[in-house]
């Protein structure tokens, strides 16, 4: 389901974020932000670059396309319902915003499978690459969750927030993660 551009902002401007959650692991350093909100929780945890490689080299990917993809900033993404009303998403109505610079939507699956085309990835590898992403849409019912890969175009350390949408009884809902911080290049 598409949500309009107009009702989205609408949306952002008439919701306010129930707030940032912020852990860091003492053991690992890596660093994960929560918000739960209008029945939604979403968690983002940080993908080091290191774990990136690691991840796509371990299913067969070239040099070239493991570190295209490591160079983004990579989290862990999980959403669950926690209310009583099934909820949907779509990733392409998300935004994420870096002060300064326009708002910018999440890399596609469609999007990096071109990409991976275009360099050589080969097809089992390229399966395992659309399988480790975030659902580009997905209905959750009460209780139900899902995780998988996001990535932002944004350079290590640096900050973004995160904008996200969903719907929960045909009426559009949204809310934030705010300062959330890549990887620096050694996590």
């Amino acid at each position: 389901m598409r949500f309009p551009t107009l009702t989205l902002l609408a949306v952002w401007c008439a919701v306010a974020s129930a707030g940032t959650e912020t852990r860091l692991d003492p053991e690992t350093g890596v660093a994960t932000w929560q918000t739960e909100t209008g029945g939604i929780q979403v968690r983002l945890t940080q993908i080091g670059p290191n774990q990136a490689r690691a991840f796509y080299q371990a299913r067969g990917f070239p040099p070239e396309a493991t570190e295209r993809y490591a160079t983004e900033c990579v989290f862990m993404t999980v959403v669950r319902n926690i209310g009583d009303t099934p909820i949907e998403h779509r990733l392409a109505d998300w935004r994420y915003s870096v002060v300064g610079q326009p708002d910018r939507v999440i890399r596609s699956k469609a999007e990096w499978e071109a990409l991976w085309k275009r360099i050589g990835v080969s097809e089992a590898a390229r399966i395992a690459f659309t399988w480790a992403q975030f659902p580009d849409a997905q209905t959750f019912a009460p209780g139900d969750w899902n995780q998988g890969m996001t990535s932002y175009s944004v350079p290590r350390g640096g900050r973004f927030d995160l904008h996200f949408v969903w719907q929960a009884g045909g009426r559009p809902f949204s809310g934030s993660l705010e300062q959330l911080r890549c990887a620096d290049e050694n996590a």
